[in-house]
């Protein structure tokens, strides 16, 4: 079998809209280790794209870049028409870009309309360092967020310890809606979940990208991929080699850019 050359990576023009979030050649170095190179990517409203990758490919270095967690050597970001010079954590969620991580970070003592407002609770008073929470305009917009997402839960107080995997990552989606309008991640979202339970998180992933926010799901798992993204892009030792709508690609074609193995006679 053939190598595939390092520069044939496969792009499709961008669409004819505006980006919400854009990267330009961005690279980041650790060491003498190159983790990404000039990656560029924009991402569309409404939009699901799957970022697939062998392990070190530079999937997590480049969510870490877009969520403002590390900083790129080389290229730029782009918010719309805004161009940080250092995106920070903080920034990066004023800019509406949340992650959901596979752990999903919950506190499992509290309940689920707490988790989803937890660090973000509105304020009814403050005065210097002292501050009285609103804890009813607090439920209820922890409510409607958990509305938006399609979940019922019969108990908001109970803790979230108590519930099932497709309800903590409901939960985990909710609390993310809260900021987020222009970019959600979703890291391998469905690495623990069963039959049932992975359906559901796949619905929810589409909710959120029928808001209008763009969405980054991050899987190996191709039967996920196929089934709820609209494009793929691989990345293979930190550059994009693929980039494709998902209906003009197939899984053989997905596994080749990922291992740089070229396809011979067949699709």
């Amino acid at each position: 079998m053939k190598s595939m050359a390092s520069d044939a990576a496969i792009s499709i023009p961008a669409p004819a809209r505006a980006a919400l979030m854009r990267c330009v050649g961005i690279s980041k170095f650790f060491g003498g280790v190159r983790a990404l190179h000039r990656v560029s990517l924009d991402l569309f409203p409404g939009e699901i794209v799957a970022l697939v990758g062998d392990n070190g490919a530079g999937k997590s270095t480049l969510v870490k870049i877009l969520s403002g967690i590390c900083q790129p050597d080389e290229g730029d970001l782009w918010f719309g028409e805004e161009r940080p010079q250092r995106l920070t954590a903080r920034q990066a969620r004023k800019f509406g870009v949340e992650t959901v991580y596979q752990h999903l970070s919950l506190c499992d003592n509290l309940g689920a309309a707490a988790n989803v407002m937890l660090g973000q609770e509105p304020v009814r008073w403050q005065l210097g360092p002292l501050r009285i929470l609103d804890e009813p305009r607090a439920r209820t917009e922890a409510m409607r967020r958990i509305g938006e997402v399609g979940v019922v839960l019969e108990d908001l107080n109970a803790p979230v310890r108590r519930l099932s995997g497709g309800q903590r990552q409901a939960v985990a989606i909710a609390r993310a809606m809260v900021n987020a309008h222009r970019l959600v991640m979703f890291d391998e979202p469905t690495a623990a979940l069963g039959v049932k339970q992975t359906h559901a998180t796949l619905e929810l992933i589409r909710r959120v990208a029928q808001q209008g926010i763009a969405v980054v799901l991050i899987s190996h798992n191709l039967d996920d991929v196929f089934a709820v993204s609209m494009r793929i892009v691989a990345l293979r030792h930190g550059q994009v080699c693929l980039n494709v709508p998902t209906e003009k690609t197939s899984r053989a074609t997905v596994v080749a850019a990922m291992t740089g193995v070229a396809l011979e006679g067949r699709e």
